[in-house]
């Protein structure tokens, strides 16, 4: 359902649909959406949302009327976290590394960041950011909390695994090597959270591998922005 809702295509087909509730045609709605200065935020807006509606409510809502699980046993506390967190750092110091020396290509350039208009202001990247990098805190509890610690009674370690082949998945539109890197990255990120029984640790390195592409990649483009505000 993700991979279908969230793209824009489907955000043009929405603003089509409700059009007529403002006495507007659906080519007028989309042009005036699409003609805002705002207008591409509100997209990526439009994909932060299906995020958080297929990896937080559509899990809770299965947990609390199908399971009958409570919430912070998917890993939503700290549980043992201060005494793994070193396997954390040890995780994203090279990967930070790496994002350096990816930043010099111009492929990375221009992948990254996904909101093309966040150097314009420091407000177009904070808003951006917080957009983006909630899709992440979604994603590590649907993929380190949810599907692992609700598949852990059941399959033990083996929930790890199992888990690695959908975040696979996610990552084939991605340059190859985020792709490639996603399978041990996934791994060791589920083994930790059934180690620990928090996601909060997984939370914190992509948090800071996702901040730090987009950084590096204005850094080595367009530059950070110079105003607060756009206008």
């Amino acid at each position: 359902m993700l991979h279908y809702l969230k793209y824009r295509s489907s955000f043009h087909a929405t603003l089509e649909w409700i059009a007529p509730w403002f006495d507007l045609s659906p080519r007028e709605l989309v042009t005036m959406v699409r003609r805002h200065p705002y207008g591409d935020l509100f997209s990526q807006a439009w994909w932060g949302s299906w995020h958080v509606i297929t990896y937080v409510l559509i899990p809770v809502l299965v947990l609390k009327l199908v399971l009958k699980d409570r919430l912070r046993d998917m890993g939503l506390g700290l549980g043992s976290l201060s005494r793994h967190w070193g396997w954390y750092v040890l995780l994203a110091s090279p990967i930070l590394v790496f994002v350096v020396l990816a930043s010099y290509r111009p492929d990375f350039v221009n992948y990254y960041p996904f909101y093309r208009q966040a150097h314009l202001s420091w407000m177009d990247l904070l808003l951006w950011e917080a957009i983006y990098l909630l899709q992440f805190v979604c994603l590590e509890f649907f993929f380190r909390g949810f599907f692992i610690h609700a598949l852990r009674p059941a399959m033990g370690v083996n929930a790890v695994f199992v888990m690695c082949v959908p975040y696979l998945m996610i990552h084939f539109p991605k340059p190859w090597l985020e792709a490639t890197g996603a399978i041990l990255f996934g791994l060791f990120l589920g083994v930790l959270s059934m180690r620990s029984r928090s996601i909060w640790g997984g939370v914190g390195v992509h948090l800071a591998i996702a901040a730090g592409m987009d950084i590096a990649a204005l850094i080595q483009g367009p530059g950070l922005p110079k105003t607060l505000l756009r206008f």
